[in-house]
């Protein structure tokens, strides 16, 4: 018995020795060479197209924007028609589409995918049937607007889903109609200016991108090339636009560092911090930045990411700044620029309605897609001040105290 527990012990001693030597001849998983998971192109979801409806069973139809039905129960963007191809839009003669895009997986923090729905289901308080106070316009009647649903993405990478959403956007545009772009996360700026700057072409578009971060980063994102901080950098870079025709508003914080502002020098960027604004107030910095609206493109795109508002108004938020903009700031500036100028194009970027408290940042994203309809609107009934208030509104027939005089 002792001579087999000596066997055993033995037997044991060597273990350790064949288990280095068996290391030394075995390729190790950190010595293989690192190859990408390729995808599975024969599963049927592979082909992100499949994810729009099919409607080769729906009844036969005129093309033009249409209501899916009173008992439906179908959710749309301010209780719009709707219309699902280039032919509605046309034979509709609509003015604006909008679009849902739900992408978030560009964040880091999952959330933004519920932003178009949450707009869909907001209180819209009159939603564009009555008329905006200050303005006397009901964007409703003046304008023809229609949900043109959600486009196709791959939940499971940004890069997948850029082509499918540029398509969609650049379909809309290829009508006339402005696209109006429900996010989903900031790196839809790519696709979305990238598609309007196909139709009209990249010297004759203008963005305004608004913000508390500069969105032009290059690297740090685990060598991917678009995210939520990296769309305008990838637009300068593959040329779609030019970056003396980009203006940012609202920056502040610690990001970008000094060799950001250089980027932005160097590429003939205009930008407005919020370091001017504390400087020079709002009304100077707003009236320079409708300014240099007037004086840029033909075209104009506006970006407008919502935590360029401060978090009291929009804590809904991935990447929440403090210091930021108020409402009452933002939406005449919005209602301006989109009177003012010859809009192409509306995106609102980074709602995260499950981190909403009380439904704050919702009301607000909502309201402020309503300012750009109703600044649309302006425009196409003939109103070209941007900062034209309604004079039934703004003051009573009854004249002041004497002691005011």
């Amino acid at each position: 018995m002792e001579r087999i527990n000596k066997k055993v012990a033995v037997l044991f001693a060597f273990i350790p020795i064949v288990i280095v030597f068996a290391q030394d001849f075995t390729p190790s998983v950190f010595d293989r060479p690192s190859v990408p998971i390729p995808m599975n192109t024969a599963d049927p979801s592979y082909d992100l197209w499949s994810q729009l409806r099919d409607d080769s069973g729906d009844p036969v139809r005129e093309p033009g924007p249409f209501y899916p039905g009173t008992r439906s129960g179908a959710l749309t963007f301010f209780n719009l028609p709707m219309a699902a191809n280039p032919e509605d839009l046309i034979a509709g003669e609509v003015d604006v589409a909008i679009l849902g895009a739900t992408i978030d997986m560009g964040v880091g923090m999952r959330g933004a995918r519920y932003g178009p729905n949450a707009i869909r289901g907001s209180i819209t308080a009159g939603g564009g049937n009555l008329p905006h106070m200050h303005t006397g316009i009901a964007w409703k009647q003046e304008l023809k607007v229609v949900d043109y649903g959600n486009a196709p993405i791959d939940r499971f990478s940004t890069e997948r889903s850029m082509p499918m959403v540029r398509e969609l956007v650049r379909e809309i545009a290829s009508t006339g109609a402005i696209p109006l772009i429900i996010g989903g996360d900031h790196s839809l700026e790519y696709p979305d200016v990238a598609a309007v700057a196909d139709i009209y072409g990249k010297e004759n578009v203008g963005v305004i991108h608004f913000d508390a971060h500069y969105d032009a980063a290059t690297e740090g994102y685990g060598g991917h090339l678009i995210s939520h901080a990296q769309p305008i950098a990838l637009l300068i870079e593959e040329g779609h636009i030019l970056g003396e025709n980009y203006i940012q508003v609202g920056l502040r914080g610690y990001w970008p560092g000094e060799d950001g502002f250089e980027w932005m020098r160097e590429n003939n960027f205009r930008y407005h911090t919020m370091a001017e604004i504390e400087r020079d107030g709002w009304d100077a910095v707003m009236e320079r930045i409708l300014a240099e609206a007037n004086d840029g493109p033909e075209y104009l795109y506006v970006s407008f990411d919502i935590d360029v508002l401060d978090p009291a108004y929009t804590p809904g938020t991935g990447t929440p700044v403090s210091g930021g903009l108020t409402p009452r700031e933002m939406f005449p500036l919005i209602r301006a620029l989109c009177t003012e100028n010859n809009l192409v194009g509306f995106e609102l970027v980074e709602l995260n309605p499950l981190v909403d408290p009380g439904y704050t940042t919702v009301l607000n994203s909502s309201a402020l897609v309503q300012e750009c309809l109703t600044g649309i609107a302006m425009r196409k009934s003939g109103i070209s001040d941007g900062g034209y208030l309604n004079p039934l509104t703004v003051e009573d027939a009854i004249p002041d105290p004497p002691s005011l005089n």
